[in-house]
């Protein structure tokens, strides 16, 4: 099969167009969409350089000061768009930042997130991946940095911590390119299904775990094309007021019902002139 090329003729046919176009993310022909988060200085930014060289674009998130940047690149002849969310210490939407963060991967929904900690610092770092991981079951957690942990004697048991995440982390130094061959293999196969995630999800007390279950039913009819119900059930009876507001304002519906239309045109046009 030869290597896919990026070609923006091509954009009318590509899947992860449909969920993405209304976030402002820009159209061009590719297989996979995945999301890179992380907190400041994790190195992701130099994550996403090492992946996509020169094929990069940046410019501001719709309606945000927020800078976006994305690229592309090719892996075992699939073609992957990457989205560099803003460097951000949580997602529950307490700046800008976050909130654009929450909302492309509650609603853009990416095959695959990779989330970029710092082997020196992982106890602050995996405050993040665990919320990602609260909205998504498509994880990967990417251990960066893995050369100042051991200049500074820290051994850091990679496996050890994908058994308690219940997604891969895998270590590498992104500045010289260690690991990321593996970080690449692992995210195909992510994605592909032959490597089954379980993440690590909190449970509260039963009687919270019961309002849970009562309300997630609710909010997945209200909002079919939301991911993962369970997380905004989790934001909604913690107090989360952004979340609060953009439900009582029509914003999330308005953010799922975009996708929702997207979804539908595309799928008129596979039936009409089938997937190319």
């Amino acid at each position: 099969m030869p290597t896919l090329k990026f070609n923006p003729d091509n954009c009318a046919n590509c899947p992860a167009n449909a969920q993405l176009a209304q976030m402002g993310v820009k159209i061009e022909a590719f297989d996979r969409v995945v999301a890179l988060a992380g907190n400041p200085n994790t190195g992701k930014s130099t994550v996403f350089n090492a992946l996509t060289g020169l094929n990069q674009h940046t410019g501001n998130w719709p309606g945000k000061t927020v800078t976006r940047a994305e690229g592309g690149f090719v892996f075992n002849h699939v073609s992957y768009k990457l989205v560099d969310l803003p460097g951000t210490y949580s997602l529950l939407s307490a700046s800008q930042d976050e909130e654009v963060a929450r909302n492309f991967i509650l609603f853009g929904q990416p095959d695959c997130t990779i989330v970029v900690t710092d082997a020196t610092a992982l106890e602050r770092n995996l405050n993040l991946a665990l919320q990602v991981m609260e909205i998504t079951d498509q994880v990967v957690v990417a251990v960066n940095l893995m050369d100042e942990a051991r200049r500074k004697g820290m051994e850091v048991d990679t496996r050890s911590l994908s058994r308690d995440l219940g997604v891969p982390a895998i270590p590498i130094v992104a500045r010289t390119g260690e690991g990321m061959q593996t970080l690449l293999m692992t995210m195909e196969q992510v994605i592909s299904g032959a490597i089954k995630t379980r993440p690590r999800r909190v449970q509260g007390t039963p009687e919270f775990q019961r309002a849970v279950d009562e309300l997630s039913p609710q909010i997945q009819r209200l909002l079919p094309q939301v991911a993962n119900p369970r997380w905004l059930a989790i934001r909604l009876l913690d107090g989360d007021s952004r979340v609060q507001e953009a439900l009582l304002s029509g914003e999330l519906i308005e953010l799922a019902g975009a996708q929702r239309r997207a979804d539908t045109q595309f799928s008129q046009k596979i039936a009409l002139g089938g997937r190319q």
